[in-house]
């Protein structure tokens, strides 16, 4: 039986090590910390358990899929369970949205609470539907690397329509197109930080990313967003899938352009496959020593990274829910201080998501854990002891003033993710979420592909390279990754 060697148990690791495990390889795993998910970990303080990454689940056919590929009933593994109302939307004229995942009550929301009409938005969720029509054969399933990708008659199709998904002008022009209240512009900009983008740069192809939500929907799994990756990696040992944890990798293998396997720990071990789920950019650079780094890799723009307050909270909110956004007024400053100033200006827009309000064991009774975030540059040296003392303040004064009650004196225990403890503790380059940005036309193809082109058994799955980051993608990667593989 032929071995191979997966670097990373993040998502996509374990997705690629089940597929390959249902072809019949024997799959090692070995992964730097002591629990498997990567950016989807978890983390207890007291009584409070949160999930310490990412925690919106959409696309959750593709988690099933992998059950189902190896024989099994996905019921028996894992259970979720979609949502009524995806998110809740609240903002400084005390305006307050519920996105309802029924399209038609969506529309019917936005149209009573803004000045745009529900035929809008039903009209701009049918053009998401068609985005995502044309790139999902092309893009998302697919090698963007590989010319055969390119010559079946589902991606010519896709290719001739190509002038639909609207690459030539911003996400944000697109919606101010379509849309005349700031609020709802607002509302759909904001789905470029689901890859760690500039609404005012990224490509309006990236309006796709609501169809994720409004059509196939948003759940919660039972028992929180970890549970993902412990009903995967029972699967992947289930499978005969070996799981070495606190392992740290040293150095890959390569001879005559070829891998043999790796080194741990001051061991050697044989593959004659190697699948890197960690950032690319390290796997160069931290791995493979004595081999250059890719241009492409060098002049990329970082993706966004995030300032996360992880915090236990001594009552609760009934006017909150699972998901809820406090926009700042100014979103186009919020990302221009992003991107061009790289700092944290003193009104962002503030992300709390309350697992407990699905999953009340999270917390004691009576109480709520927030997972409280902004998007941060990635790491650049700042000063990020100073912006985190001042960004803490400008939250909690941003969240106690549209709640109408004083939030510091209810913080019961605190903890603090910054882009510095994102990139010690998932090897994410400079702590960006996504690896690279979206920030131009032309970045989908830009992303490094899925295999080495100079080093055979090569390959790399996740967020840092094709189709892109974020659970659903991280899968697809894994997909595409071990498809290539003869």
């Amino acid at each position: 039986m032929s071995k191979a060697i997966i670097i990373g148990a993040g998502i996509a690791g374990i997705a690629a090590a089940i597929r390959l495990a249902i072809k019949g390889k024997q799959v090692d795993v070995f992964e730097a910390s002591a629990q498997a998910g990567g950016k989807l970990s978890e983390i207890r303080l007291g009584a409070f358990r949160f999930d310490a990454g990412p925690s919106l689940f959409t696309m959750p056919q593709y988690v099933d899929e992998l059950f189902r590929l190896a024989g099994k009933n996905p019921d028996d593994y894992f259970k979720y369970e979609k949502l009524d109302t995806i998110c809740k939307y609240f903002y400084e004229d005390n305006t307050r949205i519920n996105a309802f995942a029924d399209p038609v009550r969506f529309s019917e929301e936005i149209a009573a609470k803004t000045n745009d009409t529900a035929e809008s938005v039903i009209n701009y969720l049918n053009k998401s539907r068609d985005i995502y029509e044309i790139t999902n054969p092309v893009f998302l399933q697919r090698s963007l690397h590989k010319l055969r990708s390119y010559l079946n008659i589902g991606t010519l199709k896709s290719l001739l329509r190509f002038h639909q998904i609207d690459a030539f002008r911003s996400m944000n022009r697109a919606n101010e197109a379509r849309f005349k209240d700031s609020r709802t512009i607002r509302l759909f900009n904001r789905y470029a930080t689901y890859n760690g983008s500039n609404p005012y740069k990224a490509p309006a192809t990236l309006n796709v990313i609501p169809h994720f939500e409004q059509h196939f929907g948003a759940y919660f799994p039972v028992g929180g967003m970890y549970a993902i990756v412990s009903s995967l990696t029972k699967l992947a040992v289930d499978l005969g899938v070996k799981f070495h944890f606190n392992s740290y990798v040293d150095e890959i293998d390569i001879k005559n352009n070829r891998v043999v396997g790796l080194r741990c720990g001051g061991e050697s071990h044989t593959a004659d496959l190697i699948i890197s789920n960690m950032d690319v950019w390290y796997t160069y650079t931290r791995l493979m020593r004595g081999i250059k780094v890719p241009e492409r890799l060098k002049n990329q723009e970082r993706s966004s990274s995030a300032l996360i307050f992880y915090w236990g909270m001594s009552t609760s909110f009934t006017d909150l829910g699972l998901h809820n956004i406090f926009f700042t007024e100014n979103y186009q400053e919020e990302f221009r201080q992003i991107w061009e100033e790289k700092c944290v200006g003193s009104d962002p827009t503030v992300y709390v998501h309350i697992s407990s309000k699905s999953n009340p064991q999270d917390a004691p009774e009576g109480s709520e854990n927030w997972f409280t975030m902004i998007n941060v540059p990635s790491d650049t040296g700042q000063d990020w002891d100073e912006l985190i003392r001042i960004s803490r303040k400008n939250i909690i004064e941003k969240l106690s003033r549209n709640l109408g009650k004083d939030i510091s004196q209810l913080i019961s225990c605190e903890s603090v993710l910054d882009p510095r403890g994102i990139d010690s503790k998932t090897f994410s380059y400079q702590g960006s979420l996504y690896g690279s940005s979206s920030n131009s036309q032309f970045s989908a193809f830009l992303r490094h592909a899925n295999f080495s082109t100079g080093i055979k058994g090569l390959y790399f799955a996740g967020g840092s390279v094709h189709p892109g980051g974020g659970i659903p993608l991280a899968l697809l990667s894994a997909k595409i990754v071990v498809n290539l593989i003869k």
